[in-house]
């Protein structure tokens, strides 16, 4: 009998990557082998004939193909390439832990929407991140004006100056503007969102005991790009924004421009918006080198100015009178600019400097009482990284400012904060099925807040891949966290900053933290159409003596806060047909004075359902539903549970998008349950706002491609 070996190495069709683990069969001679490390498949020992191989992988369209031996080439490798399946994200890859690793090879564990998914969430609600973030699993969007829709968003049960968020790895949506950011980010310059959730602060320092998101922009690609967008909406919404990239040989450029504008809405008849009339612009404009085999590195400017202008209809209308008095206006202007650069040592290292730094004026107008204020903040960061066969190192180090000035009779608000650190983080690839990863960072902040800290915080943290087989890996990690005492967060916030009194940072204590999660995840084809995936998460978080507002004043409570739950997610991928259900469980307990009490406005029991139909280039067809369950409020009282249903319709042509979205189907709003203030229209005390207040809202618009 004739003895033959047949050699393959079998890629990624789209990213060119190995794929280890690929499988060949063949059926035939009842042959079943993998590929090793190296994306290598060998079958040795074969008889002279023709044979069908198949060549399979999980998430990729199968490869048939008949060989005859023995080979005109005995030592021939073949290139095999394998296409993601329909429904499947290709390879995605991850910026925010320095190295651009695969998803599937970092012990953190690690969320990602890559651009596919933003694509659908961007024809939804284009003209901000809020329902992006909203619709994620583990975390949830708190609104924090009943009549001008300010919102900040939590990760985990925590509030949400635990957590940051980031643009290309730099923190710019923080402190005065973080109720706003979110309103204020449009998704369609974005090629990915990244999501760490739990103790993120080794990474990027304090502000992420409860984790962190980083938005990733877009860059040129290898053809033009130029695009346009307009959408309306029946709440009385305009969006008109477009898109320009191209590079050429050594520079290259991206140009994002932006109006939206909302007339008052009042969909419950109460007198009150619950949608503010607001314009606003923006303009994003980032130029790229390309300077050499070793030289690259990126310039942009964010520029945005929005007017805000919300509360009693009539005051809107120019009608006021001595009962229609009430108003919240907020004129806010950003500008920041963005650098960053990178220098290749060799194949394996390189060296990056970024730095960006930030300006935001807010001028917040209420009856009686008018917040200015402006905040100049900075970041810089250089690092190495070299990233090895078995390990990968980063080190580095990063200086952040933070200067707070109000105008008077606020002036005694005044801060300014100095945070220096130094960091280091290495990953290790022990074995084929396990990974670690381990990091330490010390920051040092001046001002010093109480002790025991005394402003100089030591950071570790550890997380471990193990994947146990072909189908089934798990992560388990934790570490430390802090953050330093702020005036800015949703409870100063939902007051408008009245009668806040001045923040000493010098005799409170800084927020200290510690977490920890582990998951499993599950991924298989259960046919050649049919991939599923399961992944179940545990987490847990201690935040010991927590800041909170007492009579106008931050103090530091006596206790500590602890959030514990799980997050469960089920994807479906049937060929064209994608389901997606999503489950997240918390129980957030403060504990404070040897009592222990519900967190308020912290929902239990979250699902949500998709279910998307498409044909690439062609049609999408999408339905979802969310529940968001009982929610404790700060008077006593429990808000009610409620299911929001949505519909997207889209068409596809090459170079234009027809879609129709409708939101909240059900009507669900607070409004028809409750009254949403006490005390009289002229002076209304709002009460919490767990709930929506817009009602249904349908959008419909084109999206023109002139230039793919």
């Amino acid at each position: 009998m004739a003895q033959n070996t047949f050699k393959a190495k079998v890629t990624n069709d789209q990213t060119k990557g190995i794929l280890k683990g690929a499988n060949a069969t063949i059926p035939d001679l009842k042959i079943s082998v993998s590929a090793d490390t190296s994306g290598l498949i060998t079958i040795s020992n074969l008889p002279n004939g023709k044979f069908e191989i198949e060549i399979t992988y999980v998430g990729f369209s199968k490869s048939k193909k008949i060989y005859s031996f023995p080979l005109k080439n005995p030592d021939q490798i073949f290139e095999i390439s394998l296409e993601p399946s329909t429904g499947e994200l290709a390879e995605v890859t991850i910026q925010t832990t320095r190295t651009n690793q695969s998803l599937r090879d970092i012990p953190t564990r690690i969320e990602a929407l890559p651009y596919e998914e933003l694509d659908e969430k961007s024809t939804m609600r284009p003209g901000d991140i809020k329902m992006l973030l909203g619709e994620t699993t583990g975390i949830h969007v708190q609104q924090t004006s009943a009549v001008s829709a300010n919102a900040s968003f939590r990760i985990q049960g925590l509030d949400s100056r635990y957590t940051q968020l980031l643009q290309d790895g730099m923190p710019l949506y923080s402190g005065f503007s973080g109720n706003l950011s979110l309103l204020q980010i449009s998704p369609l310059d974005l090629k990915q969102v990244e999501f760490i959730k739990g103790s993120a602060s080794t990474l990027y320092g304090g502000s992420a005991i409860a984790g962190l998101v980083n938005l990733i922009s877009k860059t040129p690609g290898k053809t033009p790009e130029l695009t346009f967008l307009l959408n309306g909406t029946s709440a009385k919404g305009t969006d008109a924004s477009g898109y320009y990239s191209q590079k050429w040989q050594h520079t290259g450029t991206t140009i994002f421009g932006a109006y939206n504008h909302n007339g008052a809405y009042d969909p419950s008849s109460t007198g009150l918006t619950a949608i503010p009339q607001s314009t606003r612009f923006t303009v994003n404009p980032k130029v790229f080198l390309d300077l050499d085999e070793h030289n690259s590195g990126w310039f942009g400017v964010n520029t945005t100015y929005e007017s805000r202008y919300g509360g009693d209809m009539q005051v809107l209308a120019g009608k006021a009178d001595n009962i229609h008095q009430y108003f919240e206006r907020n004129k806010t202007f950003r500008f920041s600019t963005q650098l960053s650069f990178t220098h290749k040592l060799d194949e394996e290292s390189q060296i990056n400097f970024k730095n960006t730094i930030g300006y935001f004026d807010r001028q917040l107008d209420q009856p009686g009482f008018d917040f200015k204020g402006n905040q100049l903040s900075s970041f810089s960061e250089v690092n190495y990284v070299r990233n090895g066969e078995k390990a990968s190192w980063v080190a580095g180090a990063n200086l952040i400012t933070d200067n707070f000035t109000a105008e008077p009779p606020q002036s005694s608000l005044n801060y300014s904060l100095t945070t220096i650190g130094a960091f280091v983080q290495n990953t290790y690839r022990a074995t084929d099925w396990f990974s670690l990863e381990s990091g330490l960072r010390l920051d040092d902040n001046t001002p010093a807040p109480n002790k025991p800290s005394n402003g100089i915080f030591i950071l570790p943290r550890v997380n471990a891949l193990f994947k146990l087989s072909r189908h089934l890996t798990s992560r388990i990690g934790g570490g430390l966290g802090y953050k330093m005492p702020t005036l800015f967060n949703d409870e100063s916030e939902q007051d408008g900053y009245q009668n806040i009194k001045p923040l000493n940072i010098g005799n409170t204590q800084a927020e200290q933290s510690y977490g920890m999660n582990g998951d499993l995840n599950y991924r298989s084809a259960l046919s050649d159409e049919t991939i599923i995936n399961i992944n179940q998460l545990f987490f847990y978080t201690y935040v010991d003596r927590p800041l909170i507002l007492q009579n106008n004043a931050f103090i530091n409570a006596a206790g500590h806060l602890a959030t514990r739950g799980t997050e469960t997610n089920i994807k479906l991928v049937m060929d064209e047909l994608v389901f997606y259900l999503g489950y997240t469980y918390t129980d957030t307990k403060q504990h404070f004075n040897g009592q222990s009490t519900i967190q308020p406005l912290t929902p239990k029991n979250q699902l949500s359902f998709d279910a998307t139909y498409e044909i690439e280039g062609s049609y999408r067809f999408g339905v979802e539903s969310f529940y968001t369950g009982p929610q404790l409020l700060n008077n006593g009282n429990t808000g009610r549970g409620y299911t929001t249903f949505g519909l997207l319709v889209q068409k596809m042509w090459k170079h234009l998008d027809v879609f129709i979205n409708a939101e909240n189907l059900t009507d669900r709003r607070q409004t028809r349950w409750s009254n949403i203030y006490t005390g009289s229209i002229t002076s209304p005390n709002f009460l919490d706002i767990y709930a929506p207040l817009d009602g249904v809202v349908v959008n419909a618009g084109i999206r023109i491609k002139l230039l793919n």
